[in-house]
C-alpha cells in the first residue's frame, strides 16, 4: 500500500502537460533502448559570440544578409549558398548546439536548431537530422548527419546494398532504392516534415522543456516558412537526395494549399553516394527539380560517390554533378621539386559541372584497396599529390567546406 500511495504522488506531480513519473519512464526508455531523441536549441545573438570588441565588423557575420540570400536567390548553385550548406553539413557530426552556433557565425543570428535522432542498432538505424530555423521563420535548411566514425552501425548501413522498391510512380514500377539509406531517412521522416509543418504555421520548431514553458505551446515566428533547402555528406547526402524524392513524389507534400515541395528551393549534397538502380535514376530525371535542382558536389577523386560497387548491382546518380579537379599530376611534380629543394609551386582545383555521372567502381575491394593506397602514401610529402582514381582524403567533409568558400571569406568562424 506504501509503494502504491508513492507511486500516485508521483503520478500526480506534474512538470507540464506529462507528470513527472511519465518523464521519468520516457527518459529510462531512451537511456536503455535507444529509439527517438529530439534536442533543441536556440542560437546566441552576436554579442553574446563575441563579448569584446565590437559585435560586427568586416568579416562577422560571415554573410550580413544570409536570410534574405537564402530566401530569394532563384538560380542554383550559388556559390554562398553551396559555402553555407556544405559548411552546415560538416558540422552536423556535431552537436545541436554547435550546429546552431556555427550557422549563427555565418549569418543567422539566434536560429532555432532542432535535432532528431533515431537509432535501433539491430536494424541498422542511426539516423540524424538537423532542422534549423532562421530567427524570422523565413528560411529552414534540412541537413542529415553522414557516417560516423566511430558508429558501427552506420558502417552497417553503407553496406547494407540489398534494394527495395520505393512506390512513388518513378517511371519503372520496378525502380529500386539501396534498403539502409532509405530505412534510415524514414526513420526520422514524420518528425521532420512535423516541425516543418509548425515552420509553414509560423510557429517555432523548437519544442521548449515543460520545465521551461510549463507546457505552453511553441513561440510564434514573424514570417511562416518560405524556402527550404536540404543538405548532408556522405550517408548524410544519400538521405538528403531521398529526402528530396520523397517530398516531390508522395502526393500529400506536393497538393493543397500548404505545399510543402513547392517550399524546396535546392538540395546540395557533398561526397554522395548513389542511392538507387538505373530505373530511379531515370525516373527521378523524368522530374524537373530533381533534374536540375538537385546538385551533386564531389572533391576531386572522393571514393563514395563511385559507390556502392558494380559487384553489388547497378546503381546509378541522378541530378547535376559539379566535380572539384585538382591537377595531381603538375602538383606531384611541384611536389618532388619541392621536396628536391627547387621551387615548388602546386595549384588548387577549380569547380566544373561534368556531362556525365559519376559511374561505380568495380568491386569494393578495388575502390576500397586503392583509396586505401591513397591515403597512406598521402603521408609521404613527394607522394601527396599523386593522382589515384580514388581517395578516402578527398571525402573529408574539411575539402568541400574549404574549396567552396569564396574569394575574401577567410573561415566558417568569421576570425
Amino acid at each position: 500500500m506504501a509503494e502504491q500511495r508513492k507511486q500516485e504522488t508521483r503520478r500526480a506531480q506534474r512538470l507540464g502537460e506529462f507528470s513527472v513519473l511519465e518523464w521519468e519512464q520516457r527518459l529510462r526508455d531512451e537511456l536503455v533502448t535507444g529509439g527517438l531523441w529530439i534536442p533543441d536549441t536556440q542560437a546566441p545573438d552576436y554579442r553574446t559570440l563575441r563579448p569584446y570588441g565590437p559585435v560586427t565588423t568586416p568579416g562577422f557575420p560571415i554573410y550580413e544578409n544570409l536570410e534574405e540570400r537564402l530566401a530569394e536567390t532563384k538560380e542554383h548553385p550559388d556559390e554562398v549558398v553551396a559555402h553555407v550548406l556544405a559548411t552546415c553539413a560538416a558540422y552536423s557530426y556535431s552537436d545541436t548546439a554547435t550546429v546552431s552556433m556555427i550557422m549563427a557565425r555565418l549569418g543567422l543570428e539566434q536560429n532555432v536548431c532542432r535535432t532528431f535522432t533515431s537509432f535501433v542498432d539491430p536494424m541498422f538505424i542511426r539516423s540524424t537530422a538537423f532542422l534549423i530555423q532562421s530567427r524570422s521563420g523565413r528560411v529552414a535548411i534540412l541537413c542529415y548527419r553522414g557516417t560516423e566514425l566511430t558508429s558501427f552501425v552506420n558502417w552497417l548501413t553503407d553496406a547494407d546494398v540489398a534494394v527495395t522498391r520505393m512506390e512513388y510512380g518513378l517511371g519503372d514500377r520496378g525502380a529500386n532504392v539501396h534498403a539502409g539509406f532509405y530505412r534510415n531517412v524514414r526513420a526520422t521522416r514524420y518528425q521532420v516534415v512535423q516541425a516543418l509543418k509548425q515552420a509553414q504555421e509560423s510557429r517555432s520548431v523548437r519544442v521548449p522543456l515543460p520545465c521551461e514553458t510549463n507546457g505552453t505551446a511553441p513561440s510564434r515566428t514573424e514570417r511562416r516558412l518560405e524556402a527550404l533547402y536540404i543538405t548532408g555528406h556522405s550517408l548524410g547526402a544519400a538521405m538528403a537526395a531521398m529526402m528530396t524524392v520523397m517530398l516531390k513524389h508522395e502526393r500529400k507534400f506536393a497538393v493543397g494549399e500548404d505545399e510543402l515541395a513547392s517550399l524546396l528551393r535546392a538540395t546540395y549534397t557533398f561526397g554522395q553516394p548513389m542511392i538507387g538502380d538505373p530505373a530511379f535514376a531515370k525516373g527521378c530525371e523524368e522530374n524537373e527539380f530533381l533534374r536540375t535542382k538537385v546538385l551533386r558536389f564531389i572533391y576531386d577523386n572522393d571514393v563514395v560517390p563511385h559507390l556502392p560497387p558494380r559487384s553489388t548491382g547497378p546503381f546509378q546518380h541522378f541530378g547535376r554533378e559539379y566535380r572539384y579537379h585538382i591537377p595531381n599530376l603538375q602538383n606531384s611534380i611541384c611536389e618532388l621539386l619541392g621536396y628536391l629543394g627547387c621551387v615548388q609551386g602546386g595549384q588548387n582545383g577549380t569547380w566544373r559541372e561534368e556531362k556525365k555521372p559519376t559511374g561505380q567502381s568495380l568491386t569494393a575491394f578495388g575502390g576500397f584497396g586503392l583509396a586505401g593506397a591513397s591515403f597512406l602514401l598521402k603521408k609521404i610529402k613527394p607522394m601527396r599529390s599523386l593522382p589515384f582514381p580514388y581517395s578516402f582524403d578527398d571525402h573529408s567533409p574539411i575539402n568541400y567546406v574549404q574549396a567552396l568558400t569564396p574569394p575574401g571569406v577567410q573561415n566558417e568562424f568569421g576570425d
